[in-house]
């Protein structure tokens, strides 16, 4: 078997679901990952790569033209699109940052219900290196290089068991992640915000849209926190997600 092939093998092969406890704990040292301020600056920046990349790709599927990403020290990020300056296509630019690492956590909950846990790391990395095309600074580039041969290191070399688990923790991390900036958000008065410009362009006040990211986030909790609990036994399933050997 040639090292392509059982890479494949391993990322699309069935993996057994972690016990239950496991994904409590996995879901519990998270939530401290995300409330913990020291520890907060840099899982962040997972959340702010999803944030960027919600607006490039948004961006780009309704036609606008992706100049590129920027990731700060600081944990911000900008995504700079050309097109027209109004319109369903800038307004669908602008919603997507704040909600990607919601609907992202979500989906993810969904593939490890299935003990995809190895395919979503490896969907992670081909995210990370299509998003290292988009790059345009320095710190940006070495952030995603950091993060993504992390993961490749991580994929090659850990146990599978232990892949779920970092797959699971990083799930949870985007699913609790979500929700801080959203907060963050409504206790802020920037005026170059994601809501604040979809203020002066739908002419709807700045709290709607604030609510609006904050909705999508505790439902992508809520939604996703359920399905992976459910997939582990912790509480009813919401629907069958097939079964892992």
């Amino acid at each position: 078997m040639d090292t392509f092939t059982a890479i494949l093998h391993r990322a699309l092969v069935a993996q057994p679901l972690p016990a239950p406890e496991i994904v409590l704990g996995l879901g519990a040292a998270a939530l401290v990952l995300v409330l913990f301020r020291p520890v907060w600056r840099t899982t962040r920046m997972l959340v702010t790569i999803t944030h960027e990349a919600g607006h490039a790709v948004v961006g780009r599927l309704s036609g606008r033209e992706l100049e590129g990403i920027r990731l700060n020290a600081d944990t911000s990020g900008v995504t700079v699109t050309r097109g027209r300056p109004r319109g369903p296509g800038m307004v669908a630019t602008l919603l997507a940052g704040y909600t990607a690492p919601a609907v992202v956590g979500v989906a993810a909950a969904a593939l490890l219900g299935t003990g995809r846990a190895t395919a979503l790391l490896w969907a992670f990395l081909l995210f990370l290196a299509l998003m290292l095309l988009a790059i345009r600074n320095l710190y940006g580039l070495a952030v995603i290089m950091v993060v993504g041969g992390a993961l490749g290191l991580a994929t090659w070399y850990l146990p599978v068991e232990l892949q779920g688990w970092l797959a699971y923790l990083l799930c949870w991390v985007l699913l609790f992640g979500a929700v801080r900036p959203t907060l963050e958000l409504a206790g802020s008065r920037d005026r170059g915000s994601d809501a604040a410009q979809l203020a002066r362009l739908t002419h709807l006040p700045q709290l709607l849209w604030t609510g609006l990211f904050l909705v999508v986030a505790l439902v992508g909790l809520g939604l996703g926190g359920w399905m992976l609990l459910g997939a582990a036994g912790v509480v009813p399933p919401l629907m069958p997600l097939g079964s892992a050997a």
